[in-house]
Parts: C-alpha cells; sequence; structure tokens
C-alpha cells in the first residue's frame, strides 16, 4: 500500500454527535452505557479517548466501527452519516481477531478479497507490502499461534489498514502486553503513525500512553459514559520515548492528572 492511498484519509473528519445507548438488562431495568456523548476526531490526526474500566469505551468503539446501532445520535464521516459496518471504518479489537487456521498473509488479505475488491494476486501483493512495512516479512507464512503477542498486534494493524479506511479504530490494542511490549508497541505504532497520518481513534485506560500518542486527548466519564474534556498534545514530532522525559510532557501530565482528578472518574494518585 503506497503512502499516498492512506494519506487520502486526511480529507476525512469523523463526527459524533449526542450518541446514545442502553442494554436491556433480564431483570427488565436497562444499563445506559453512553449519553450525549459528542466529539471529533480530525482528519489526519491521532485522537486518543482515555476513560475508566466500564465507561463505555469499547461500546462507544462497537458503534463507530457499525457493529450495534445507537438508540440516539448520529455518526459522520465527511459529512456524510453513517450506518452499519463498512470498510471507510475498521476496527482493531482488544482480544485478537487473526483466524487461527489462516497465515499471517491469508490473514491480512481477508477484507479486500471477502470485498472482492482486488485481485488475490493484487491483495498478495498488498498484504506482502505491509507485512515487510510492519517488520513481519518473513513471517507471512506463519500461523498466528506462531506469534509474539506485538507481532499478532502489528498483523491486526495491517488486516485493518489493507482496507484503506477513512478511520481506524483501535481499542485498547496494547491491553494484555507485557509492560516492554507495551513500550515498544507504542513507539513502534507513533513511527507507523507518523509515516502514514491516517485519521484515528485510539482509546486506552493508561495516561502515559494516551500522552505519548495522541495530537488530541478526549476525556470520558464514568458510565454513562460521555466526553468531558478535549486537550491539545502539543508535543513535538518525532515522539520517541525521551519525549516522556521533557518538562513540556511533565506539564501536560499534571493538567492531564488534575483534570482526571477533578472528575472523579479515575483513581489519580
Amino acid at each position: 500500500m503506497s503512502d499516498n492511498s492512506i494519506s487520502n484519509a486526511q480529507t476525512d473528519l469523523l463526527e459524533v454527535a449526542g450518541l446514545a445507548k442502553h442494554f436491556a438488562q433480564a431483570n427488565g431495568r436497562h444499563t445506559v452505557a453512553l449519553a450525549d456523548c459528542s466529539f471529533t476526531v480530525a482528519p489526519g490526526k491521532l485522537t486518543v479517548l482515555m476513560g475508566p474500566s466500564g465507561c463505555g469505551k469499547s461500546t462507544l468503539a462497537y458503534l463507530l466501527a457499525g457493529y450495534l446501532e445507537p438508540d440516539a445520535g448520529t455518526v459522520k464521516i465527511g459529512g456524510a452519516p453513517v450506518h452499519g459496518a463498512g470498510p471507510d471504518r475498521m476496527l482493531v479489537f482488544q482480544e485478537t481477531a487473526l483466524w487461527p487456521w489462516m497465515t499471517v498473509v491469508e490473514n491480512v488479505m481477508f477484507g479486500p478479497l471477502a470485498r472482492g475488491a482486488m485481485s488475490r494476486a493484487e491483495t498478495r501483493d498488498e498484504a506482502e507490502s505491509l507485512l515487510a512495512r510492519f517488520g513481519l516479512a518473513e513471517f507471512g507464512d506463519r500461523y498466528p499461534q506462531q506469534l509474539s503477542g506485538g507481532m499478532k498486534r502489528r498483523a491486526e494493524i495491517a488486516q485493518a489498514l489493507i482496507n484503506q479506511p477513512k478511520v481506524l479504530i483501535l481499542d485498547e490494542p496494547f491491553r494484555g502486553l507485557d509492560v516492554m511490549t507495551r513500550e515498544l508497541m507504542q513507539e513502534y505504532y507513533m513511527q507507523l503513525f507518523e509515516g502514514t497520518h491516517s485519521t484515528t481513534l485510539f482509546i486506552t485506560s493508561e495516561l502515559e500512553e494516551a500522552i505519548f500518542l495522541a495530537d488530541q486527548l478526549l476525556f470520558m466519564s464514568a458510565s454513562p459514559g460521555r466526553i468531558i474534556e478535549s486537550m491539545e498534545i502539543d508535543l513535538p514530532h518525532p515522539r520517541t520515548f525521551e519525549t516522556m522525559e521533557t518538562e513540556r510532557y511533565l506539564e501536560i501530565k499534571r493538567r492531564a492528572t488534575a483534570i482526571l482528578n477533578e472528575s472523579g472518574a479515575f483513581e489519580v494518585t
């Protein structure tokens, strides 16, 4: 996949307005997951959404990807309302979405082939190009169970990007990785983003991860989830882990910590 094809996503704006979702319980009551949730994801920017456990982050991700329908509110891309799932919005789940009976390259090829978007030869060329870009050129013929946790995450991001989505949604993609692998994946993903600038919503519950990655940081309330604050993160690019030792990073962290403490949504020490 060329840089130019990925950069087309920069022309698209994701707008979420008044989104609400509830779920019926067996006792006849309802759990309100989201209420009046509104925000925008700027074209070509990495927007990070941070919220406490159980606040509706994954529900929001499923709504944006079209796997759930909202009870109220709208989702628009480039000003046009979207309904249902589609290749213009790709979601990378918390848990692995790689099919264990397919090789890594077959997993990456699946989306375009299922839609008939490209020939098999073209799809394989694109998949192999992406895997090389993700440092997985030698692992295309392996099966998912033969990969490390970090390698699976890279393969899953490649699996999403081959569809050339207008918006990429990542739902706590590094959750469950050990500390060292998680830090390596954060730096790797930042390098990847700085080379593509795909319009991205990255969901996390980790403050340090959020600040390191974000161009814009959104804070979500405890359930029912809604956006309570937005911060622009003006840390310079390219970012490496040395960035986290700068005075500007520490200033941003102090401000973000104050927002979290004031909201009461997190227990921050």
